[in-house]
């Protein structure tokens, strides 16, 4: 038995939970790991086990872009490194807006372990490939940003494991999320090479999107909102039929930030029309929203976290030996064309013009 193993074991009897059944859950592109625990009775929980030193440290609010570089990509991108004490702080201020979370059944954020409660296999994503109407749970979704969105965002969250600053997505992780394109596509695509001219062309193109981006950081935003990431709670109504999982790298973001992470989606189509739809639910909800402007952040985020996103899958196939993300990759770039036609993305359409060719740009 493994010292982690140990570990879980002893945190399972210490909870009450020793005579559980254990199943293992499929992995993702984390260094997460979960499994779903039967009790005896029937009941069904699930633990989460992130061990604290699997990843470079989170940031610290007062960190300097400088120092935030140079402890690494969750300092610069303003990751929790999957801290215990963010996911039970985030999933705190979560259930106290009446919005659906997962109850925090025992913690232990020193060892990186939690049990939580389970909300079921019934992903978005999963219950409309079976057959169930896309468009309502959308909606809900959308509700549920919309609460969110009109909430107070506080400076510090308070949960189970204790307190957690809630940063500002602003410039630094932004333009880190960005420069992953540059830093990684060219080594998936030996087509692609950018000189020092074409990278300090690219940082000067992007920069006001990024500006936008950080002094329009006003809302708690879940950060990785999308169909997978999404449970559909069958027995609550309205917003809190949507149950939200992997929230723990929550930051105060620019409220766009979901709102494309949901309907411009890596993993799953989306239809236009109800892009169209659901946006227009958000600004009826919410109708005091310059909906011009909004969507002209819209746009330059979404185009922004594509390019991130593209940079992401290139690194997890070449560096992590990843080859099912190259599959997500066209619809990354559908949507990243179709943004850069959009107004206000000129220049940034222009440096793809002069750099990326239309056969590596699909």
């Amino acid at each position: 038995m493994s010292d982690r193993e140990a570990l879980r074991v002893e945190f399972l009897k210490a909870a009450g939970l020793g005579e559980a059944v254990r199943d293992p859950l499929p992995g993702d592109a984390s260094t997460r790991r979960y499994e779903r625990l039967t009790l005896p009775g029937g009941r069904t929980l699930m633990l989460m086990d992130q061990a604290p030193a699997a990843e470079s440290l989170p940031a610290d609010r007062s960190w300097s872009p400088e120092r935030r570089k140079a402890e690494g990509w969750n300092a610069v991108a303003r990751l929790s490194a999957g801290r215990i004490e963010a996911f039970a702080a985030v999933a705190a201020h979560l259930k106290a807006l009446g919005l659906s979370a997962p109850e925090i059944v025992a913690v232990d954020a020193a060892a990186g372990l939690a049990v939580l409660e389970d909300f079921g296999d019934a992903l978005f994503a999963r219950v409309i490939e079976g057959g169930e109407p896309e468009e309502p749970l959308y909606l809900a979704a959308i509700e549920a940003l919309a609460k969110l969105h009109e909430a107070e965002t506080p400076d510090i969250l308070t949960g189970a494991a204790g307190d957690w600053p809630l940063l500002v997505y602003d410039e630094t992780a932004l333009q880190g999320g960005a420069d992953l394109f540059v830093e990684w596509m060219p080594k998936l695509d030996p087509g692609l090479s950018f000189d020092a001219a074409a990278l300090a062309d690219w940082e000067a193109a992007w920069a006001p999107v990024v500006a936008r981006g950080a002094a329009g950081a006003t809302v708690m935003a879940h950060r990785d909102y999308h169909a997978e990431n999404l449970i559909l709670l069958a027995d609550r109504q309205g917003a809190a039929l949507v149950g939200m999982i992997d929230f723990q790298d929550a930051v105060r973001a620019h409220p766009s930030w979901d709102l494309h992470s949901l309907l411009q989606d890596a993993r799953r189509d989306v239809p236009a029309d109800l892009e169209a739809r659901a946006l227009d639910h958000y600004f009826s909800l919410r109708p005091q929203v310059d909906r011009v402007e909004f969507l002209r952040d819209y746009a330059g985020l979404a185009a922004l976290n594509e390019a991130r996103i593209l940079g992401i899958f290139a690194r997890l196939i070449v560096r992590d030996g990843k080859p099912r993300y190259r599959a997500f990759m066209p619809r990354m770039w559908d949507h990243l064309n179709a943004n850069l036609k959009k107004p206000g993305l000129e220049t940034v359409r222009a440096w793809f013009d002069r750099h990326v060719p239309e056969s590596s740009r699909r």
